[in-house]
């Protein structure tokens, strides 16, 4: 069995705040066909939005926090990922910073 009454708990507050964070915007825009991962920018608000959430639920994964096969289960990470994953990768180019939304990165790469 995948996480707890403890993981079910947190999972319900994690889609209250997508839900307040307009997540469900965000996940609608990044699936639209006009859609484009390689031009995509980590400022624009749907993929920042997006790229926040997942960071979120991944660093939780990470530090034992949440069960990571219950987060999968629920979100479709990996697809994200493939969606804005290009725009993060490129913010973690001009920054410098090579660890940048690597949490996201981790769980939809497991």
């Amino acid at each position: 069995m995948a996480g707890t009454h403890e993981d079910a708990m947190l999972l319900v507050e994690l889609a209250k705040w997508g839900a307040m964070i307009d997540l469900a915007e965000a996940t609608r825009t990044i699936n639209s066909g006009d859609f484009n991962p390689e031009t995509a920018d980590g400022l624009d608000k749907p993929v920042q939005t997006t790229l926040y959430f997942y960071e979120t639920i991944g660093t939780l994964v990470k530090n034992g926090l949440f069960d990571g096969d219950l987060a999968r289960d629920w979100l479709w990470v990996k697809g994200a990922w493939e969606k804005v994953g290009p725009a993060a990768l490129r913010a973690r180019e001009a920054t410098g910073e090579p660890h940048m939304l690597e949490n996201f990165e981790a769980l939809a790469n497991y």
